[in-house]
């Protein structure tokens, strides 16, 4: 998966042109139309949805394609945003169609046709991007910037938090202390849950967990069973996405409580539906974010208020975007691995 190099004209970009074969190439520097603002790229977030893309497996993504959805950098042309030039902004990648069902219900999250930057269109592993204004948002002057880097999937989190409608005093139990879960974790403490575990399989992982002030165990540990469910969780958060969790979701949730599906789950899944009937728990879907969880995740970077600056952050050049993909989908690295475009 090394890069190769190919040198003419114009902003330097990481191109996957076939599967797990990435060159840095010289492409033209977009134009922004009407509509549309420039941002010169600072950071890069690799996330588990650009694997399969990597892989050839992606059923939307086409090569060649310039990958990247998790996006912050400078405001270079504000177009019609508002936001002046020079501005530290977050990008929402989601580019929802305006017109089906969900759209028309103000849900475009969950629109029927969504596309992403980086998937359906070229994304943020270059210099220069050019992206609707409505998609920017803009971060408080001292906002730290490789913690700027994780406004999208933080977004992904506050809105699991929110979905979950998560009431001070509760006890959360996660399956997955990936970045999703790990930044769920955070939310669910700022918004006042009074104990959270962890369960994962990492040691390391489970290392940065205790660090960052949870609690954490491997899953041969866990507590989840029916007797002491109780004591456990009010709320259970999936950020797994693994068939071996899924049958202890609703062992692990008590009467009345609540599961929620964050991670993507590529196949059927076994779920007890008889307990979740007999206890009468809730399994509540989570997809993306709305713009209010942007900008609220925004906020809260700005803010400093969930001790971001504890979660393990690796940087790499665009030149060794493949090197970061190596680290990402490696368990043993760091929580988040972002990838410079500018200096």
């Amino acid at each position: 998966m090394s890069p190769s190099t190919t040198l003419t004209t114009g902003i330097r970009a990481a191109v996957l042109s076939a599967a797990h074969h990435f060159e840095v190439q010289h492409v033209p520097k977009p134009s922004p139309g009407p509509g549309a603002a420039l941002v010169r790229v600072s950071y890069t977030g690799i996330c588990g949805s650009d694997f399969p893309i990597v892989d050839g497996r992606h059923p939307r993504a086409a090569m060649p394609l310039i990958l990247g959805h998790e996006i912050t950098g400078i405001l270079e042309e504000p177009g019609g945003s508002g936001i002046p030039a020079g501005t530290r902004v977050a990008v929402n990648p989601l580019l929802p169609c305006g017109q089906c069902g969900a759209c028309l219900k103000g849900l475009g999250h969950v629109c029927r046709n969504l596309r992403l930057l980086g998937i359906d269109v070229p994304g943020s592993m270059t210099e220069v991007l050019a992206v609707p204004v409505s998609n920017l948002f803009a971060f408080s002057a001292d906002a730290p910037a490789t913690e700027a880097a994780l406004a999208e999937p933080l977004a992904v989190a506050v809105h699991a938090v929110r979905r979950s409608r998560l009431a001070p005093g509760e006890k959360v139990l996660i399956f997955g202390a990936g970045p999703i879960g790990i930044l769920v974790a955070l939310v669910a403490r700022f918004r006042g849950a009074k104990d959270v575990l962890l369960v994962e399989p990492s040691e390391q992982r489970r290392h940065i967990v205790e660090a960052l002030g949870f609690r954490a165990l491997a899953p041969q540990d866990s507590p989840v069973a029916r007797e002491n469910r109780e004591a456990t969780a009010d709320v259970v958060f999936d950020c797994a996405g693994h068939s071996s969790v899924t049958p202890a979701l609703t062992e692990a949730a008590p009467v009345r409580g609540r599961i929620v599906i964050v991670a993507v789950h590529h196949g059927p899944a076994n779920i007890d539906l008889r307990e979740l009937a007999f206890a009468e728990q809730e399994i509540i879907g989570v997809r993306v974010y709305e713009p209010a969880d942007f900008a609220e995740s925004v906020q809260l970077i700005g803010n400093r208020a969930l001790g971001l600056a504890g979660v393990p952050i690796s940087e790499y050049p665009l030149e060794a975007v493949a090197d970061a993909f190596a680290e990402a989908r490696s368990a043993a690295g760091a929580v988040k691995v972002i990838v410079r475009s500018n200096n």
